[in-house]
């Protein structure tokens, strides 16, 4: 059962990964599941998530797009009609209608296309099928979210009363304003609505003289507005049926409700299906961003990370249109533990932290931005020791604190365990720091656990020289430039390139021979090899870069020959032929001028005619006769 802590979330700035993917779901529920991604208990459930979001990553390209999964948030609508006797209003039933047919057609879909996407579809094989909530609804709510006409007969009735009743109000409100427009009590406006009711814009010096109900007037008292007598009669009416048409909707309704009440687990179970592919679609988009793969996982101890992308690295500098470096990195069990070691600013910290992200997102259901032909195993825990660890709350020091660090990774520490260090044993005397930081080195050697260490420290890197299943690695560092060249190069120590990187930055030379005196001449002379045999290394790595690239241009070259001299062998081929297929008619030409002078001299028809007879069987004996499918096709060929 893997173990993360919030620290080494926070390390590996885990959520940060979390919130690029929850702005990708398009569901409020699922953007909050995304945040709330966790490392997966066991192996085969992992599994799951991580091929179901393989197998929609590859619908971007297989011309088998899967149908929209949004949906209106229904937690709150779905805990009311959870109340006995309850009822929901009628927005809230055409959002039911609209999430069952949106779940439907993915269920439809999944299992359509079984083919392309197995795992999806045996997730979708997990929710019930059926039409009977969006029949339910559709026989009482339209697609606009109005109760139908005919939801009920009573209401048809109703509806039908209400519309001939308008009719008489506005037949009626229409002679009034006609009578009294030409009697001259009205103001321009003729006419205004108050209350939801027609009224008549009369001037107030009239309004004794219209005969009906006042319902206000205007701020400056010049207009009183009044319906008239004869409207206010159907208004009335049409006031008690529209309490009539209300009454029979909320009885519709409460009908409506205790039909899909029964269904309500189905409804819950159809939003959490729905959100979950909706994360899972948000951590495709992710992973075609950042041109995320499923690598292999064994049960093989070994990490083979090749062409690794810190992913938050890679999306800023995509945004700043900058060159993001991958790494290659190898743990296994002749290899256990890597100390890499380098100048600062070199890229050692963004190396560790790209393997622990990774090994994290991976143990999360997310695809990670690797080679194809990459491999892991999972971990039991993943720890971490990264950044500044001042801890403020405590009153600890930073050195204080890492100890107390040190001292939780010795006691969760296992052969299954991942732990990731960065500048291993600082923040003390160097000494004494170095010291006891080889001592814990040692330890988790011992209990075989899997880790990546950074540090400056000469004594962690021959102790992982000595160490049989351990090993150094370093930064490459330009010598002439003194850039870094942030390539990661296992099997080798790494300069820190300290007084190198002091002269670059504008420290007297001559403060920079005097620090030297200060120190240890073996410490100087070791860590001046160091800096020397990784001066070699890089122009190893350029040779190297070179040779390819002259290997590949003349690996291009011979192929070019190569089509060349096909070509002109065909080209010879086919001349040969012409030669021989000339010389037989040349020859046969011949033969016929020799028999047509023997005819000329003697005028023998027959032995005229005998003489051609024998050299056409003669040709006749070298041809083959073809057969019908080679004669269909020599027309096929002709045909093209």
């Amino acid at each position: 059962m893997i173990s993360i802590t919030e620290k080494t979330l926070q390390d590996l700035e885990f959520h940060t990964v979390l919130q690029t993917i929850s702005d990708r779901c398009n569901t409020e529920i699922g953007k909050e599941k995304a945040l709330q991604i966790v490392p997966f208990k066991d192996k085969e459930t992992l599994m799951d998530a991580l091929l179901q979001t393989s197998e929609y990553l590859a619908s971007f390209t297989n011309n088998n797009a899967i149908p929209n999964h949004g949906f209106d948030n229904l937690t709150n609508d779905l805990k009311f009609l959870a109340i006995e006797d309850s009822f929901l209003e009628v927005g809230s039933f055409r959002k039911i209608a609209t999430l069952s047919e949106t779940a439907n057609t993915l269920l439809l879909y999944f299992k359509k296309f079984n083919d392309y996407y197995p795992k999806l579809n045996a997730k979708a094989s997990q929710v019930e099928y059926t039409k009977f909530i969006i029949q339910k609804i559709d026989e009482i709510v339209d697609k606009y979210g109005e109760i139908k006409d005919n939801a009920s007969p009573q209401l048809n009735e109703t509806r039908k009363a209400m519309n001939l009743v308008r009719g008489k109000v506005n037949q009626s409100f229409g002679q009034a304003m006609s009578q009294y427009n030409s009697l001259g009590y009205l103001d321009e406006i003729k006419e205004s609505f108050v209350e939801n009711r027609r009224v008549l814009a009369v001037l107030a010096m009239y309004r004794r003289k219209v005969k009906g109900s006042i319902l206000g007037s205007s701020k400056t008292g010049s207009i009183s507005y009044i319906e008239p007598e004869a409207t206010l009669r159907y208004s009335r009416e049409l006031s008690n049926l529209e309490y009539e048409e209300r009454e029979e909707i909320t009885r519709i309704l409460k009908k409506l409700s205790a039909d899909i009440r029964p269904y309500l687990e189905l409804l819950r179970l159809y939003q959490e299906f729905l959100s979950d592919i909706d994360v899972v679609a948000a951590k495709a988009r992710y992973a075609n961003k950042i041109n995320a793969v499923l690598p292999a996982i064994t049960e093989e101890k070994t990490m083979y990370f090749r062409d690794a992308f810190h992913p938050i690295l890679f999306l800023n500098n995509l945004e700043k249109k900058e060159k993001t470096f991958p790494q290659t990195i190898e743990l296994n069990n002749n290899s256990r533990i890597i100390v890499i070691s380098g100048p600062n600013a070199g890229g050692k910290t963004i190396s560790l932290k790209t393997v622990g992200l990774l090994q994290l997102m991976l143990q999360c259901g997310i695809l990670i931005p690797v080679h194809e032909r990459s491999t892991t195993f999972l971990f039991d825990r993943i720890l971490t020791d990264i950044g500044d660890n001042q801890s403020i709350e405590n009153h600890l020091s930073t050195y204080s604190y890492r100890l107390k660090n040190m001292n939780y990774f010795l006691k969760k520490c296992n052969a299954k365990t991942l732990f990731l260090i960065d500048e291993f044993g600082t923040g003390s005397d160097p000494e004494l720091g170095g010291a006891l930081a080889e001592i814990f080195l040692e330890e988790f050697y011992h209990r075989e656990a899997f880790g990546i260490i950074t540090t400056h420290y000469s004594n962690l890197k021959i102790l992982a020289n000595e160490l049989p299943f351990a090993s150094n690695a370093n930064m490459l560092f330009d010598e002439k430039s003194l850039e870094p060249m942030y390539k990661l190069i296992l099997g080798q120590a790494g300069s820190s390139f300290t007084f190198e990187v002091a002269q670059k930055n504008g420290i007297p030379f001559g403060l920079i021979n005097r620090a030297k005196k200060k120190i240890e001449g073996g410490k100087v002379r070791f860590d001046k090899t160091i800096a020397t045999l990784q001066k070699e290394r890089s122009k190893l790595e350029k040779t190297s870069q070179n040779l390819k690239e002259e290997e590949t241009k003349t690996r291009e070259e011979s192929r070019k020959m190569e089509s060349i001299n096909s070509k002109i062998q065909e080209k010879l081929e086919r001349y040969q032929e012409l030669y021989d297929a000339n010389q037989r008619l040349i020859y046969m030409g011949q033969k016929v001028d020799d028999i047509a002078e023997k005819y000329f001299n003697n005028k023998d028809k027959k032995v005229l005619i005998g003489e051609l007879l024998k050299i056409v069987e003669i040709e006749n004996s070298k041809r083959k006769k073809a057969t019908v499918k080679e004669i269909k096709a020599k027309e096929v060929i002709q045909k093209k």
